[in-house]
C-alpha cells in the first residue's frame, strides 16, 4: 500500500439543520453540516414536509448561469 495517498480520517461531529447530531468518522473534517438527515427526511419519517426545493433551484441556476451567458454570446 502506498504511503501518503489516503485522506486524513477525523472523529467528526455531524450536525443536521433539524438539530440532530451524531459523532462518526469523516474525511471532510471535524465538523460536518448537512441539510437533511434520516431523522427529518420525509422518506424515513413518513411525514410529508416541505423541503427547500426553491432554494436548490436558485442555487442550480446561479451555478450554471455563466454557461448560459457564454452560449448566448456566440
Amino acid at each position: 500500500m502506498k504511503d501518503k495517498i489516503h485522506p486524513k480520517l477525523h472523529d467528526a461531529k455531524i450536525r443536521c439543520h433539524c438539530g440532530f447530531e451524531i459523532e462518526a468518522k469523516s474525511t471532510k473534517g471535524k465538523a460536518v453540516d448537512v441539510e437533511i438527515c434520516a431523522n427529518c427526511h420525509p422518506f424515513y419519517t413518513g411525514k410529508q414536509r416541505f423541503v427547500d426545493t426553491a432554494g436548490r433551484i436558485d442555487r442550480f441556476r446561479k451555478k450554471y448561469a455563466k454557461f448560459q451567458d457564454s452560449e448566448s454570446g456566440k
